[in-house]
């Protein structure tokens, strides 16, 4: 990934590493991050710096909440295929 971003520096750091998919809002501009192993985790920022860091966010706020409901956080296999169709 391009930007100087590097797997594993930063998330590796949060409660498990997660799969974050990131691409361009072509409606509103800027960027959307994406947790699929996290259901409604979502991040949004006007640079992929910003929606990555916003990311980080979201997935610590998501997974707190989820332990303090006492629910289980889901596992992410970390295993992607990038299609274009």
């Amino acid at each position: 990934m391009s930007g100087g971003w590097k797997v594993g520096s930063t998330f590796g750091k949060l409660k498990g590493m997660r799969q974050v998919l990131i691409y361009a809002d072509m409606e509103d501009g800027g960027w959307v991050c994406e947790v699929p192993s996290l259901p409604g985790c979502v991040a949004h920022g006007a640079t992929k710096e910003d929606a990555l860091s916003d990311a980080r966010d979201a997935i610590e706020t998501w997974i707190d909440a989820a332990q303090q409901l006492g629910r289980e956080v889901p596992i992410d296999g970390l295993s992607a295929e990038i299609c274009v169709v």
